[in-house]
């Protein structure tokens, strides 16, 4: 018997993913006071041309992170928290039928996330995010949507790696479970009693590697794909790589992973057609695509429907806190002691009475001009919003954590013609190099004199030489040590790894945490100061200097052109 076509159809069902906006709404970056190259403003150009084509077949999704990276964040959240925020009005505007959480949401802290969480209309998923008050989620754990017929799970995990950054405060009565097991326990359950055509993950979640403990791992979305059989799709993010994969599974089955990298530069774009006979899914099609939006046009309705928060966000930004003489630029603080650093360094010694601090800059290359500086200016010199913190350690274990941060960013120089700098050719930099590892994770010292000598391996590279105060440093003594509140609770792992700190020992070592964030005590001195002159400290330096001169000026020229 022939089946006949009109009991035979195919349905397409397009899929377009954001993550890691990171405050990116507007075409203008209030960072650099610059038109900006991706923004949500682009992708709702996208998406009004393809919802004409697609019209309740296309799904939008955004995969967490939305909350902190752009002053516009910041206002809403801290300056004018009383305002409905701007990272829900964006969701509601474009119409996004489902949202994950991200772990730099969660920094932002309860009363924040919390009342974001109510003003976002379309679910926010969190299967692992588990309350332990009532040992259920603390959000939803999935969401279904139908569309023509077709019966859609969206299932949402976040990485559990978050006790590893953040202080508990920000995340109490919370727990974040392990993501494969969650994953298999929440796919059954929606199997079993939801009975969806299409199964799509959306993750916070990197592709794999990151922090691995007994317990879980921070990038397990290739392991889902791999170990948990049921997805057709997984959207992910985190790790802000732009990558498309299709992962087999143990069962055999391809499971289309995509992550859109960061700052609404690029989105996932999938399709899934699905062909019924009778009623009934008799085969699946998933592909896609990470697309650059970089080049598509603002929709000006959107900026048009946020004029007031720009204006406002811009007004804010602009304010005038105070001068510099010079010019500070992140980009120093690799080779040797810079004023970018040890401004930080200064104002976190200064502030907490410690003896030592620890500070890496935090963005690869960013700079502030001489002259007038302004709040926009200081989310450059500070990008997110950690607190000061102070834990007690031993003399040992500070320079046991100098080892494994500089081993992070110097190579071991066996020749004078070698590489200073730990780097690959991964197409970043001026002529191709970038740094094997996480710059944000290159923390130096103040405080203390020291050297790094880069022809020995990592546990024989520092020689710290005294306190700067002159005051002998030893080994077996306790010092209080100044640093933001992400290295405090584990973040890079240079306390754990490097100090040899377990990490339920972090909070007992801590003797202090400041009221508000980092950015804002930056503020406030450079406002008390009125001018200032930011100057390198001169306390550590790279040895041998008859290798390390050449070797610098080389690895500058690769980098930065320079």
């Amino acid at each position: 018997m022939t089946t006949s076509k009109a009991e035979e159809r195919t349905i397409e069902i397009r899929v377009i993913h954001t993550s890691d906006v990171h405050g990116n709404f507007f075409p203008y970056d209030f960072i650099n006071r610059t038109p900006s190259e991706g923004s949500l403003a682009r992708v709702s150009s996208m998406v009004k041309s393809l919802r004409n084509v697609y019209g309740e077949k296309l799904l939008l999704l955004d995969g967490g992170d939305i909350l902190q990276g752009q002053p516009t964040c910041y206002y809403c959240n801290y300056v004018k928290p009383e305002l409905p925020n701007v990272a829900a009005s964006v969701i509601n505007y474009l119409k996004y039928d489902a949202q994950t959480i991200g772990n730099h949401d969660i920094e932002t802290g309860h009363p924040v996330y919390d009342k974001w969480i109510s003003e976002v209309k379309c679910p926010i998923l969190g299967a692992n995010i588990v309350s332990t008050k009532t040992n259920s989620p603390y959000v939803k754990p999935y969401t279904i949507i139908e569309r023509d017929g077709i019966r859609i799970a969206i299932i949402g995990l976040i990485t559990p790696a978050i006790p590893n950054w953040l202080n508990e405060r920000l995340w109490k009565n919370i727990r974040f479970d392990e993501m494969v097991s969650s994953a298999r326990q929440w796919i059954g359950y929606v199997k079993a009693n939801e009975r969806p055509d299409i199964i799509i993950g959306l993750f916070h979640s990197g592709l794999n590697g990151g922090i691995k403990t007994v317990k879980y791992e921070e990038n397990a979305t290739e392991r889902i794909a791999r170990e948990v059989p049921g997805f057709d799709l997984i959207l992910y993010g985190h790790d802000h790589k732009a990558h498309k994969e299709y992962v087999t599974s143990s069962h055999g089955n391809k499971v289309l992973c995509l992550n859109p990298s960061s700052d609404a530069n690029y989105v996932s774009d999938a399709s899934i057609k699905i062909k019924i006979n009778k009623n009934k899914v008799v085969s699946k099609e998933v592909t896609g695509n990470v697309s650059n939006i970089c080049e598509l046009p603002a929709d000006q309705d959107f900026i048009n429907h946020f004029r007031s928060s720009i204006d406002s966000v811009s007004e804010y930004v602009n304010r005038k806190i105070g001068n510099f003489e010079n010019s500070l630029f992140t980009r120093d603080s690799y080779f040797g002691n810079s004023a970018f650093c040890n401004l930080i360094h200064n104002i976190q010694l200064k502030i907490t009475k410690a003896d030592i601090s620890f500070n890496a800059p935090l963005t690869f290359d960013s700079s502030i001009e001489a002259g007038d500086v302004h709040v926009s200016d200081l989310f450059n010199l500070y990008k997110y919003e950690n607190q000061i913190c102070v834990l007690r350690m031993t003399g040992k274990e500070i320079r046991d954590y100098l080892e494994m941060s500089y081993a992070l960013w110097t190579n071991q120089m066996k020749d004078s013609t070698d590489h200073i700098m730990l780097l690959e050719k991964n197409g970043h930099g001026h002529k191709g190099y970038g740094f094997k590892n996480l710059a944000f994770n290159f923390d130096s010292a103040a405080g203390i004199d020291y050297e790094v000598d880069v022809t020995k391996p990592q546990g024989k590279k520092i020689r710290i030489i005294s306190m700067s105060d002159g005051k002998p440093f030893s080994e077996t003594k306790w010092y209080n040590v100044a640093m933001n509140s992400y290295r405090a609770n584990g973040g890079g792992e240079l306390l754990t790894k490097g100090a040899g700190i377990p990490h339920d020992s972090l909070k007992n070592r801590t003797v202090f945490e400041s009221e508000r964030d980092q950015r804002f005590y930056i503020m406030k001195e450079i406002e008390s100061a009125g001018t200032m002159n930011p100057q390198p400290n001169k306390n550590w330096q790279f040895i041998p200097e008859n290798w390390t001169q050449q070797a610098i000026k080389r690895d500058k020229e690769l980098l930065f052109d320079m």
